[in-house]
């Protein structure tokens, strides 16, 4: 038996808790947990820059409504509930949640950032030493062939490669 694209079927109850279940345990969506508080707070610096001496009422009004539109937040988790429920099978949303549940689960969930930070300085560093080292064997193929070497200036004197970590 074959399993249809979840969008091209509805998205059973259990599927979607079992994304539900997922994007928690990989913290999917806690990124987007200031999102409110900051939009209050720039709703305040707003309004309180515009009528300062309407500072408590501005800030009680806004707390008071910030408060009433929390609720809202479930409709984040659905949208991304879904959004994981048409990418992966129910059985795959669930073996996601065991693992993220896993101490190696979550250590990956608590060293990833770093991670991703690091492998993007190495690709950084990589990059600029490759660059370096083809303008240099370009730069000698060219001298060898046609007796042009594009890393020395008009006056003949060597201009430095690309630099490199």
């Amino acid at each position: 038996m074959t399993a249809l694209p979840a969008a091209a079927q509805e998205i059973a109850d259990s599927h979607l808790a079992a994304a539900r279940s997922a994007i928690t345990a990989m913290r999917a969506t806690n990124e987007f947990d200031n999102i409110l508080p900051q939009a209050a707070l720039g709703l305040k610096n707003e309004l309180i820059q515009q009528n300062p001496n309407l500072q408590g009422d501005v800030n009680a009004i806004v707390d008071e409504t910030a408060l009433s539109l929390a609720s809202r937040r479930g409709d984040l988790e659905r949208e991304v509930a879904l959004i994981y429920a048409r990418a992966f099978t129910e059985p795959e949303l669930q073996e996601l949640a065991a693992f993220y549940a896993t101490e190696t689960g979550k250590k990956v969930m608590e060293t990833a950032p770093l991670m991703v930070r690091e492998i993007r300085q190495s690709a950084d560093i990589w990059g600029r030493g490759i660059a370096r080292d083809m303008a240099q064997q370009v730069a000698e193929k060219l001298q060898e062939r046609v007796g042009f070497n594009p890393l020395e200036n008009p006056e003949g004197e060597a201009t430095p490669a690309p630099a490199s970590e």
